[in-house]
């Protein structure tokens, strides 16, 4: 099947870019959504429930299928799962059917999210990191851009019918997926046991997983706790606290584009180092910073040591398993997601028995953790690369 490589591309930021969307407007619509249907805490942390659950069901499921099956129609279907989930949480007659949209919503964005990382990967004939970053800044502007569109026209419209136009774009991304090309798919038969136990016995990616699992939590503490971390240590006001975590997002977007371009020709090797001096900086400035500005700082430094960590990873699965890469990346994009969940459950058992001034030493043991596993992670795809230079070598001598 024919395929043009700038379109893909695009088209995948595009899906980027509704994931980033995604996983921000629950957040944003839950006090009109609580308010039109007079829930309460139990039931709107319900719904904070289910969406998580619905984006690991996605990230399982996508990876076999696009293996199998490809890209366009996966793509096509998510994004449709999407549309609907938008148009659910805009008009649902009743909090049970909000319920439904809302997993169908967090199904649709999980299988977005890791089939547009995929692809990438997959079209990308060197440095992978790289054009995984460049992917990556389109999350931060999805995560942006609802709450400030919302700021914007929620003076003008009601909230239903935002969220039903922003939905709009899910639908047009689908018809996008339908009609260019994609890659073909890699299997032409389902794959064998030994190639499924083989994974499952990959200390490498089991050490990638590990590292994404962290690099997740790292994002969700400080996505979820940083704005009470604000106000209660520091006595900032609420608007200042939501200004200070969208500067962590914007540090994350520059970092992941000069890494897509002023940075591209830095070995991941070096990519990675340079995240890990600038986390532990950014957690210095969080840790001992005596006024809000300085804690800013540490915020922004932190986004961007983080900005590597998804696309040099993805990029190290993508490269061990070209045949399978989309069934590695639902296993290790899983595992992240679990992760991101069960330390933010721990991050609030911290914060309640011994204060939410914990958080720069929690994201302090993170960040060496990941540094850690780092190093085995690091030597295996060295040697990797230096066998197949040599391979290469051979092959040009002969």
């Amino acid at each position: 099947m024919n395929y043009n490589r700038r379109y893909v591309f695009f088209s995948a930021c595009l899906g980027m870019l509704l994931f980033g969307i995604t996983l921000i407007t629950l957040g944003a619509v839950a006090p009109a959504l609580k308010a039109k249907f007079s829930l309460d805490e139990i039931e709107a942390g319900t719904l904070f429930s289910i969406l998580p659950i619905g984006i690991l069901m996605g990230s399982l499921l996508f990876g076999p299928l696009a293996d199998k099956y490809g890209f366009k129609f996966l793509l096509a279907f998510s994004s449709l799962c999407l549309f609907i989930g938008f148009q659910g949480i805009a008009y649902a007659p009743s909090y049970h059917w909000i319920k439904v949209f809302v997993f169908l919503f967090g199904l649709g964005g999980g299988a977005v999210n890791g089939a547009t990382n995929a692809v990438v990967a997959d079209i990308s004939t060197s440095n992978k990191a790289a054009d995984l970053s460049l992917l990556g800044v389109f999350f931060a502007i999805g995560a942006l851009g609802m709450p400030f569109i919302l700021g914007i026209l929620n003076e003008i419209y009601a909230f239903e019918t935002i969220v039903s136009m922003v939905g709009g774009l899910a639908l047009l991304a689908a018809v996008i997926y339908f009609i260019i090309g994609f890659p073909p798919p890699k299997l032409k038969e389902k794959p064998t046991g030994a190639k499924n136990w083989s994974m499952i016995k990959d200390t490498v990616l089991w050490l990638i997983a590990a590292f994404l699992f962290f690099q997740s939590s790292m994002e969700g503490i400080i996505n979820n706790w940083t704005t009470l971390f604000l106000i209660e240590e520091l006595a900032a006001n609420q608007s200042n606290a939501l200004y200070a975590l969208s500067l962590y997002v914007v540090g994350m977007a520059v970092m992941r584009i000069l890494i897509g371009s002023v940075l591209r020709p830095l070995s991941s090797q070096k990519i990675l180092f340079l995240s890990f001096a600038l986390l532990l900086l950014g957690c210095g400035f969080m840790g001992f910073g005596t006024g809000f500005p300085t804690v800013v700082i540490g915020l922004i430094l932190i986004g961007a040591g983080l900005a590597a960590g998804y696309p040099v990873m993805l990029g190290f699965v993508s490269d061990r398993y070209t045949e399978l890469s989309g069934t590695a990346f639902s296993f290790v994009l899983a595992v992240a997601l679990i992760g991101n969940m069960s330390v933010n459950y721990l991050m609030g058992f911290v914060a309640d028995r011994f204060g939410v001034a914990n958080l720069p030493t929690v994201a302090f043991c993170i960040v060496v953790l990941m540094m850690v596993l780092s190093n085995p992670i690091l030597n295996n795809t060295n040697k990797v690369n230096t066998n197949k230079d040599d391979y290469a070598s051979k092959t040009m001598a002969q």
